[in-house]
């Protein structure tokens, strides 16, 4: 089993893995740091440890309004290269635990290039919980998918290109 941190943006669901995860903090003030990436929301204090926040969803492109439910998942330092890191995600659902059977890794084909931060897909089977959040949110079909993204190798790509 697999534990992920399930979170949404732009309203499709996503996952990480949640070792990676130091916690979940409600959005807070932000102070933004001019001619910085539009990826970068800016820093924010966090318990007196200044924090730089990444908007994830500029940074993996993904289209939508942000919604009114914004929250911050901050890293562990080694997820970020030791530097304290928060990513804001439009919401986040559940902390869930995947067998590995749910889950169809990408190949290096597909996930080459721009898809390159997808680990995997999750499939999930539709359950009565299931079945009443996807009535919601306007799915049909077998149950729901959630895209896996490697938070660590986007960050690693990010530190590499000098782009953090």
């Amino acid at each position: 089993m697999i534990d992920v941190v399930e979170f949404e943006l732009g309203r499709e669901l996503y996952a990480m893995d949640i070792q990676l995860a130091r916690e979940i903090v409600e959005m807070m003030p932000i102070t933004h740091i001019p001619r910085a990436p539009d990826y970068i929301a800016g820093i924010m204090n966090l318990r007196g440890e200044i924090t730089t926040v990444i908007d994830l969803k500029r940074l993996i492109q993904v289209p939508g309004a942000s919604g009114d439910n914004q929250k911050i998942i901050v890293l562990v330092a080694e997820a970020a290269g030791g530097s304290n890191l928060g990513i804001i995600v439009d919401d986040v659902h559940s902390v869930i635990q995947v067998s590995e059977g749910d889950i169809e890794l990408m190949d290096e084909g597909i996930s080459s290039g721009v898809h390159a931060f997808v680990k995997g897909i999750i499939k999930l089977a539709k359950d009565e919980g299931d079945r009443k959040r996807a009535d919601t949110k306007g799915q049909q079909g077998g149950g729901r998918l959630i895209l896996w993204i490697d938070i660590k190798k986007i960050l690693d790509d990010l530190v590499r290109t000098g782009q953090v």
